[in-house]
């Protein structure tokens, strides 16, 4: 799943960042400082950085020509467009001013992950005994084919990608939009019944759970 670090010294911003991301299927890091920062950046490198400005010690604007490489979304109180426009031009992938919309900020976060290629790729995913190919677009269940529509296998592609991670209904209707333009908030849960019906014919049980008013997630094998 892809690792988003968060950078921002704001405790309570912290936290409802990391609730927001985590109920998207994200992996979430913090740091609250930009030496904490680099240090972190030293062992692993996430997929995406969501950076505050006002930080103490090193600063999001001294941090940001360090992170190099890592697309970046600022998220600050600064709404001046001469700050936006610097920004941008020095590297910043994005910009969202505090306080922020939390839908809006995830699509923001979604968009850049698919600019970067998350959830690409040709290696097959697995989970229980479905199997998802990429590069043939098909699935298969204990090695028989599964057919699905073109809606249906992206929204799988992206609950394997998040397996028993609940993935919000905002963010599979964006996430997926590239290769389903039509689908739409009230025809998502028609393509998700068809979806579940066909992995419960296929593999004789559920696979799928919808979590009530959020979205929905790949269940554990009970």
């Amino acid at each position: 799943m892809p690792h988003i670090l968060v950078i921002d010294d704001d405790i309570h911003i912290s936290d409802l960042l990391n609730e927001l991301l985590h109920a998207e299927g994200y992996s979430v890091s913090r740091a609250y400082s930009g030496t904490e920062a680099l240090l972190m950046l030293s062992q692993q490198k996430p997929d995406l950085i969501l950076l505050d400005l006002m930080l103490p010690g090193l600063s999001g604007e001294d941090l940001l020509p360090k992170l190099s490489g890592i697309p970046v979304i600022v998220v600050s109180a600064k709404g001046d467009v001469t700050d936006k426009v610097g920004l941008l031009l020095g590297g910043a992938a994005d910009y969202i001013t505090k306080p922020f919309d939390n839908a809006e900020l995830l699509a923001r976060v979604a968009v850049q992950l698919r600019k970067n290629g998350q959830g690409s790729g040709n290696t097959p995913l697995r989970y229980r005994s479905l199997t998802l190919y990429p590069d043939t677009r098909t699935v298969t269940a204990n090695g028989q084919e599964i057919r699905l529509t073109r809606t249906e296998y992206a929204i799988l592609k992206l609950l394997m990608l998040n397996p028993e991670q609940v993935v919000a209904k905002l963010s599979i209707l964006d996430r997926i939009s590239d290769d389903t333009p039509d689908c739409t908030e009230d025809s998502l849960k028609i393509h998700v019944h068809h979806l579940r019906k066909k992995l419960r014919t296929a593999v004789g049980a559920d696979c799928i759970s919808a979590v009530w008013g959020i979205g929905f997630m790949l269940k554990a094998e009970s």
